[in-house]
């Protein structure tokens, strides 16, 4: 179980910090001719192994789950209050300024985090490290689980804090499409199409896993980088497509890329109404632009990231595996 590589997402194999806070794995004792901590040897694994069934049935990984969900809780109250109080402020480039203080949020929740449990704070993490194999889909499960509850617990901070007018007014700092917004003959619909925002939702995930998150899965750069700097860059790139997703369209009513489904199901829940207009595209795009994610680490060389034969829990593992063979 101990590895002194430097992961910064961390999985089952490898933690930050090399070794020290690690969540430990609760699988069977290992065979024989497994895969090792980078990859590098051939493996002979089960179905449950792949899927990483043991998982649900570890105490460690449950307790691990608990910084997950303390971390979206935070998050969804910070990104929403910095929303509202910025647009209240009244200033001339609320965008910029969101942005970066989103960037500023993301890295220092991301470094409280990532000791904990491996710093996901965000489905799309979750989900993208379960199909490149990083952790176990079964993990990938039970963290995504938390981060939904943890958002809905930080939305319903948020509504306890603000005035009915503001949380009117604001939709909670939730996800939105389009609003209704008053018009010369009446209420109207302003906002983005659907398919405008769907691009954007998979774009936008698509370039956070490939400029940021892939930093945090290729050992090697997340060694030379050191998890400070590589946490540093996936805040800025957050920002920056906050910032884009936001600017470019000029819509008035679209809220931006979502990037994190937990974070846009929070508001909806416990807000409701308009915020669920359009809702499935925060859960479609992000799915999407992981799934090109990984179609992108299986074209390029493996001896990119050290993994030669693939990680234990890798998503093309995981279906030979359910059809009795081995890859």
């Amino acid at each position: 179980m101990a590895s002194k590589n430097i992961v910064v997402f961390g999985d089952e194999e490898n933690q930050l910090s090399g070794g020290t806070n690690r969540v430990q794995t609760c699988s069977s004792t290992p065979r024989k001719n497994t895969i090792d901590d980078e990859g590098n040897k051939p493996n002979f694994l089960s179905f449950s192994e792949r899927l990483g069934v043991p998982d649900f049935f570890c105490l460690d990984v449950w307790r691990a789950s608990m910084g997950e969900l303390l971390g979206s809780a935070v998050l969804v109250f910070m990104l929403d209050t910095i929303v509202i109080s910025t647009f209240e402020s009244d200033t001339k480039m609320p965008n910029l300024i969101i942005s970066i203080l989103i960037a500023i949020v993301i890295t220092i929740l991301l470094l409280a985090v990532v000791p904990v449990s491996g710093g996901h704070i965000n489905p799309v993490i979750s989900f993208s490290a379960a199909l490149v194999g990083i952790i176990s889909m079964s993990r990938a499960i039970i963290y995504i689980m938390a981060h939904c509850i943890g958002a809905i617990l930080g939305a319903l901070a948020v509504r306890a804090v603000v005035s009915s007018s503001i949380e009117d007014t604001f939709s909670l700092g939730g996800c939105t499409v389009t609003i209704i917004a008053p018009g010369p003959n009446g209420p109207i619909t302003v906002g983005l199409e659907t398919a405008q925002a769907l691009w954007l939702e998979i774009f936008c995930t698509f370039v956070f896993l490939f400029a940021s998150i892939w930093m945090a899965y290729d050992q090697r750069q997340a060694k030379a980088l050191g998890h400070v700097t590589v946490l540093s860059i996936v805040g800025v790139v957050l920002g920056l497509l906050v910032f884009i997703s936001t600017t470019v369209t000029g819509k008035k009513g679209y809220g931006g890329a979502g990037m994190n489904p937990a974070r846009c199901l929070g508001p909806a829940l416990i807000r409701g109404g308009h915020l669920w207009d359009g809702h499935w595209i925060f859960w479609v795009g992000p799915t999407i632009g992981c799934v090109a994610f990984y179609v992108y680490t299986k074209i390029i060389p493996a001896k990119h990231f050290n993994a030669e034969y693939g990680f234990k829990h890798d998503f093309v593992g995981v279906v030979m595996a359910l059809f009795g063979s081995n890859v």
